[in-house]
């Protein structure tokens, strides 16, 4: 115990010191630049409140939430059963599906980019080739927020099943061998043994992947920097541009604890939820 003090004294401050500072920051009036920073209180949390571009940044943070976790989960799981399938070259299958998620994320940007290219891109080329019309992709305010979910789910997919994969194989062999002997349908045996018994994994991998989609932003600043308008302006890119753009730190703080409060509230649920569901 003794042994590990320095260690935990060392993380213990290197969380609790830049919270100290985001705590301050949130209840005062500091700016960048500024040589005077006065004690305000609550004024940016009210500020908050009363800021229509908040409620907006907090509504597109939680639309592509769900967007991305859904879809994530879905196609996931799906992918994590046929990998648990594969037998000829299951180590090259494996490495393959897995490479979208070891990329940066400003790789991933940037290849998004030219693919959704308006002129020049292979996604209007292909829509071309079926006698479909062209999109704007990132540039139009109906479709740019699932095309960025779309494209973090081509990114984290394959987490999400490597996850299921591991699950798979874990799962005790016996139960299923009842199953067969009694004659049990595969899709019976999938939904009334697989699936509860994967219950624990996929509310892991659900945790997991709530906590970078509720503070998603590398993505969103290299593909469209919260537009077009406001359209995909989630929280955090909406702090970032009060803080780092306009140099408002104080309220860029503010609202950075909140949705720090509501990440921890989700992972709060989703925890109590996997004890629920544990075997």
């Amino acid at each position: 115990m003794w042994m590990a003090a320095p260690s935990l004294i060392f993380v213990a401050l290197m969380v609790a010191v830049p919270l100290g500072y985001a705590i301050w920051f949130s209840l005062s009036d500091f700016r960048m630049g500024n040589a005077v920073t006065k004690f305000i209180g609550l004024s940016n949390y009210t500020r908050m409140v009363a800021d229509p571009l908040f409620w907006n940044g907090l509504k597109i943070t939680v639309l592509l939430y769900v967007l991305a976790i859904v879809l994530q989960l879905v196609l996931g799981l799906y992918l994590g059963l046929l990998m648990n399938r594969v037998t000829v070259l299951k180590q090259l299958v494996r490495t393959i599906l897995i490479s979208p998620f070891l990329m940066p994320p400003v790789v991933i940007g940037m290849m998004w980019i030219v693919i959704l290219d308006p002129s020049l891109g292979a996604a209007n080329y292909l829509l071309e080739l079926m006698h479909l019309p062209p999109s704007d992709w990132l540039a139009s305010t109906q479709l740019v927020l699932p095309v960025v979910a779309l494209i973090d789910t081509w990114q984290w997919t394959p987490f999400v099943a490597l996850l299921v994969l591991g699950g798979l194989q874990t799962l005790p062999t016996n139960v299923y061998e009842a199953a067969q002997i009694d004659g049990v349908s595969r899709g019976k045996i999938f939904l009334h043994i697989t699936l509860p018994l994967l219950g624990p994994t996929l509310v892991t991998a659900a945790i997991l992947r709530s906590v970078d989609l509720l503070r998603f932003f590398d993505l969103i600043y290299i593909t469209t920097q919260g537009g077009p308008g406001n359209a995909s302006r989630t929280l955090n890119i909406y702090s970032y541009q009060r803080g780092i753009e306009f140099l408002d730190m104080g309220y860029a703080s503010a609202m950075m604890l909140t949705l720090t409060t509501i990440i921890l509230g989700f992972v709060f649920v989703l925890t109590n939820l996997k004890k629920a569901v544990s075997w």
